[in-house]
């Protein structure tokens, strides 16, 4: 029997549970998908906790992006055949070996990627791409400092921001993590133990300040931000690891800066033509060979706990990915 994390109580990973459930019937224009691989994100985490935006009602499994193949297509659903590889967008319900969806949740698997990089691929580099791209418009040329370089949505900008043009600065919490940003082709390292990284931003600017910030990561690190931006500055805010930053507005009108909210999601079902030529760029530069998830760990379903853990206590470098078929 196919088999799921289930959250039937919010709480820390450990509360979840895997169980086996009975597969049901394709409705009209579903698809079913057998999931290979899915990948950890902190939406998961915060949802399992009830912290998160969206709170599904009880029981539901987390899991917002998976990858597998389509094995069941009901005559209704257009565009998908059995056997097709696809990645699979999910708000919830990706922790488990079997997925029911519609083909518009789908997108064909990149040739040049494993289940696992698919699996942990479109939330990650959609989420840098949105932010980078339709919000903070990264010009060629421009400074890009990016904060959690060293994990999933991080490494993503780092290798976005290449691609764009710009000069990017990457700031990480080990060496380990920026020996991997430096492979995805940042230009400057900033260990944050090391020295503080406004510090490091105004040497290596020459005080001029960065054009765009990527904050994953808030509290402190977002404040400081603020004090080596550039004039016109756009500070992207990504979300809240280290906590919630507080914006200074005196600063961000003397540098006439902007402060931008980054909801990728939210962005797509609001306005679908976003999501439809991310997806289309994204797909070319991954074919190209030009962007790739960073997968540092690939676990059993059975592990999903130590998955999450990973990312909670911060010691995964770039993605996490839960294999649940070899």
């Amino acid at each position: 029997m196919p088999k799921a994390v289930v959250c039937r109580e919010l709480g820390p990973p450990e509360s979840l549970r895997l169980e086996t459930f009975a597969s049901s019937p394709l409705a009209a224009g579903q698809v079913r998908v057998a999931v290979h691989a899915a990948g950890i994100n902190f939406p998961d985490i915060l949802m399992a906790a009830g912290e998160y935006q969206l709170k599904p009602e009880l029981p539901f499994t987390p899991g917002v992006e998976a990858a597998g193949e389509v094995i069941e297509v009901d005559r209704g659903a257009a565009g998908v055949a059995i056997g097709d590889k696809v990645i699979v967008k999910l708000r919830h319900g990706g922790y488990a070996d079997e997925a029911v969806v519609t083909p518009g949740q789908l997108t064909p698997l990149p040739s040049t990627f494993d289940y696992a990089e698919g699996a942990t691929f479109l939330a990650a580099h959609g989420t840098a791409y949105h932010a980078l791209v339709d919000r903070g418009q990264l010009q060629r040329g421009e400074v890009l400092l990016v904060h959690g370089a060293g994990g999933g949505v991080g490494l993503a900008a780092v290798e976005i921001g290449k691609l764009l043009g710009a000069t990017v600065i990457a700031a990480a919490s080990s060496e380990e993590k920026l020996a991997i940003v430096r492979a995805k082709g940042a230009d400057h390292l900033v260990l944050y133990t090391h020295e503080p990284f406004r510090d490091a931003v105004k040497r290596i600017t020459d005080g001029r300040g960065v054009d765009v910030v990527f904050d994953p990561v808030g509290g402190e690190i977002f404040e400081n931000s603020v004090r080596c931006i550039a004039w016109g500055a756009r500070l992207l805010v990504i979300g809240f690891t280290g906590g919630i930053g507080l914006a200074r507005t005196n600063l961000l009108l003397i540098k006439g800066a902007s402060v931008l909210g980054v909801r990728a999601g939210e962005a797509v079902r609001k306005n679908p033509a976003l999501g439809e030529a991310r997806i289309k760029a994204l797909l070319g530069w991954a074919e190209e060979g030009k962007v790739r998830p960073n997968i540092s760990d690939r676990l059993p379903l059975e592990h999903y706990a130590q998955a999450m853990r990973l990312l909670i206590d911060r010691k995964a470098i770039g993605r996490v990915a839960l294999i649940t078929r070899l």
